[in-house]
């Protein structure tokens, strides 16, 4: 390590203001208790695959005893269950964590619906594992009670959302995207209106279903491609028009820079599938969709803009250029929504069967085809696309919209599965926390 290095690095120490320690700190304390989940949810699946295979007898119903006391439902839903709230501790935590860092308002507002909705979910359900996020959240927010003045409107993002709606391109850029959809749904309709010779209701509800899937299809397609433009250029833009040095010499810190940048981008998004609204509920004129459908195809929407959003940004703060960081975006998004199908048809053509198809050797274990089971969730839940569509066949099949379970054609025993939506919507988040807090370290090294 050279003096140079020694010299930067204690300089960077001696720059760091007794607002900032205290923000990290309490950025640790939630940081904490999101690992902790982390191992938590591993040790968790342990269970669940000694439990599914009954290599050790009772343990469902052990594990429903100790950690959700007062659910009275199977012991399989209440694995689920559990399985579910302690990944979603994990997203939560780790959101709370980066609005904690940036100073954004709304982090208290995340740190008050952590707190009363483990506090409900002890009281109602005996949520045991609820006890560690109660325990951070008041860490944390004992920390931040003494500086609640830090808190504040992100003035990046507001400039950022200012100065793109006054310009006409972003109304242009709203215009082109819902005449695509339009333009795409009226094809549709008279494509299918000359095609189809069915009439009545049971028709209406098939037009109606095949309208809203295919505004959700071009939606969700215009999103992958529009959400990682916006942010591919966040940080890259700076310093190719010369202007990120002088933004160093103000009082915004880094997180506050990368979260106002971000915030930015996504609110314009957002905004875009507002107005795409209208276009879903044509569908409720001929029938066939539910309001419920409509609601998990925005979360799915919005989540998957998240994602890439953050992924763009995330190259944003690793390379020089605004290209080069478009292209590596753009190679992410083509790899999640046409490599992890492909990936998936693999899965299910070839390894599947190779283990438990017609005509597989018998003799191979319980565990294994538990493990099977899960990475093929665990590969559905990784594209909106495979998300979407599994998540509407569970609830339109099956009327499930949370959990579901499968039987093993190995014992026979069933183990607990979760609904692609919510697999999907907490893997995204985590994986946009994690993105934006490695973009603002990389924020750290090129200040340093």
């Amino acid at each position: 390590m050279t003096d140079d290095s020694l010299r930067g690095g204690r300089a960077r120490e001696e720059a760091v203001s007794p607002r900032e320690k205290r923000l990290e700190r309490a950025g640790w304390a939630l940081r904490i208790g999101a690992i902790l989940y982390g191992v938590a949810t591993v040790v968790m699946f342990g269970l669940v695959l000694l439990g599914g295979t009954g290599t050790v007898t009772g343990m469902f119903t052990a594990v429903h005893n100790l950690l959700l006391a007062r659910f009275r439902g199977a012991d399989e839903v209440a694995i689920a269950i559990t399985f579910l709230l302690l990944q979603a501790n994990v997203a939560a935590l780790l959101v709370a964590m980066v609005g904690t860092l940036a100073r954004e308002v709304w982090t208290f507002v995340a740190l008050a619906l952590i707190l009363g909705g483990n506090v409900a979910l002890l009281l109602l359900l005996g949520f045991t594992p609820g006890l560690l996020s109660v325990l951070a959240v008041l860490v944390a927010a004992g920390i931040l009670l003494a500086d609640m003045r830090a808190f504040r409107t992100n003035p990046v993002m507001l400039k950022e959302v200012r100065g793109r709606m006054r310009g006409i391109r972003a109304f242009m850029v709203m215009t082109i995207y819902l005449g695509l959809m339009s333009g795409f749904t009226v094809l549709l309709y008279l494509i299918y209106a000359s095609a189809s010779q069915m009439t009545g209701s049971t028709a209406a509800g098939q037009v109606g279903r095949l309208l809203f899937m295919g505004i959700v299809g071009i939606e969700l397609l215009l999103i992958i491609f529009i959400a990682p433009s916006f942010t591919a250029g966040t940080i890259t833009g700076e310093r190719e028009r010369k202007t990120y040095d002088l933004l160093q010499t103000t009082l915004m810190s880094s997180p506050m820079f990368v979260i106002g940048k971000l915030e930015s981008a996504l609110s314009y998004v957002l905004l875009l599938l507002l107005s795409a609204i209208p276009l879903q509920s044509i569908a409720f004129l001929f029938g066939g969709v539910s309001e419920l459908e409509v609601v998990l195809a925005f979360v799915i929407l919005a989540v998957t803009a998240v994602g890439l959003g953050t992924v763009g940004l995330f190259f944003s703060t690793s390379v020089d250029r605004t290209l080069a960081a478009s292209v590596r975006a753009y190679s992410v998004a083509l790899a999640i929504t046409f490599g992890v199908p492909v990936l998936l048809g693999i899965y299910n053509g070839l390894l599947w069967p190779l283990f438990y198809g017609v005509g597989a050797p018998v003799g191979f274990p319980p565990a294994l085809e538990v493990v099977l089971v899960y990475v093929r969730e665990f590969l559905v839940s990784l594209n909106p696309i495979t998300t979407a569509l599994s998540t509407q066949e569970l609830l339109i099949n099956r009327g499930q919209i949370a959990f579901s379970s499968y039987t093993l054609s190995t014992t026979g025993g069933t183990m607990p599965i979760v609904s692609p939506w919510i697999t999907f919507t907490i893997i995204y988040l985590v994986a946009a926390a994690l993105l934006v807090v490695w973009s603002i370290r990389r924020m750290h090294r090129v200040e340093a």
